[in-house]
């Protein structure tokens, strides 16, 4: 389905408990835009955010942005009329909901069964689902999510918060650095040893990563807490992406540019996707089958992912009026 095909470089969230937040949102400048319902909005305040939600959706100019709801947790009585209220009043403007804490394939049946009602009832278009990955039993199931709902589930999600409360890991900031988790060479003659950290949830990205490859999905990762250290928020997004992510939450508005800057392929990058392809273009028509770039051999993987790269491009250069120029 086309429509799975959006870009997830940055997704803002925004409580659905704060009008004010909600009123600015389809303009913030993100390519996903999720509109909070759990963690960011207090018990007392639940019933008064849906009905926030569902002004803004109604209301509000989306065509900026793609935009979702982030429900609350299957173990809570608020789920189901999350879902119920908010789609059958506002559904025809939903692209996605996040579902969270997915454990287990049927927390996703669940909420598609029910989507599926309300769609037939109201003649919606199908509205598409993200997993938040973000307890030990989901991870440990991550691959069976995976392929739970394919024609619904887009995108699973990394929440480290949670994630971490759930396996007991020992962390000292959301999505930061661990200083614990190291590893130290061995002495030099002075008896000195040099200290190396490491990521602590290198693992869990990973697997989440490789599943969501696997199945044609989405890997997007969760929050940084510390919206006051742009550096340490990007170097937590790089990591990511080199290990093959798509995108990054933003928990404040100034980590959008951030997420965009990072999951934007850059102008080299761009520029050597291009040369591959119109070399593989010319060998073709010059009956070759073998591709040389720069002296070096071009295989079908690097034709494959320089393809993705110029679809990317094409795709960020729609969603800002212009036009991508492939060589």
């Amino acid at each position: 389905m086309a429509f799975r095909n959006r870009l997830h470089r940055s997704e803002l969230a925004v409580p659905g408990s704060n009008p004010r937040m909600l009123e600015k949102a389809p303009e913030a400048g993100a390519d996903l835009v999720f509109l909070d319902l759990e963690d960011a909005v207090a018990v007392s305040d639940k019933e008064e955010a849906r009905k926030n939600i569902i002004h803004a959706l109604n209301q509000y100019d989306w065509s900026h942005c793609s935009v979702s709801i982030r429900i609350n947790g299957l173990d809570t009585h608020f789920c189901y009329r999350d879902i119920i209220e908010v789609v059958e009043a506002a559904g025809d403007k939903l692209d996605t909901i996040l579902v969270p804490k997915v454990n287990q394939p049927s927390d996703l049946q669940f909420v598609a069964l029910l989507l599926e009602q309300i769609e037939a009832a109201k003649g919606f278009k199908p509205i598409n689902l993200h997993a938040l990955i973000e307890t030990a039993m989901g991870m440990a199931n991550v691959e069976a999510i995976a392929q739970t709902c394919p024609e619904r589930l887009e995108a699973l999600v990394f929440g480290v918060a949670d994630y971490a409360a759930s396996t007991q890991a020992r962390t000292t900031s959301m999505g930061g650095i661990n200083p614990d988790y190291l590893v130290l060479d061995d002495p030099d003659a002075e008896g000195h040893r040099q200290t190396y950290l490491g990521n602590q949830w290198h693992f869990a990205m990973s697997r989440m990563i490789v599943a969501c490859r696997a199945y044609g999905l989405r890997p997007i990762d969760g929050p940084y807490g510390d919206f006051s250290d742009p550096d340490g928020y990007l170097a937590v997004a790089r990591a990511f992406a080199a290990l093959g992510g798509e995108g990054k939450w933003a928990i404040h508005p100034s980590q959008i540019e951030l997420a965009n800057q990072v999951f934007t392929p850059g102008e080299a990058e761009f520029e050597r996707a291009n040369r591959i392809v119109s070399s593989m273009e010319e060998a073709a028509s010059e009956g070759r089958g073998a591709v040389v770039l720069n002296g070096r051999m071009i295989d079908a993987a690097s034709i494959r992912q320089a393809q993705v790269v110029i679809e990317k491009m094409a795709q960020i250069e729609r969603m800002s009026g212009k036009e991508a120029v492939v060589a």
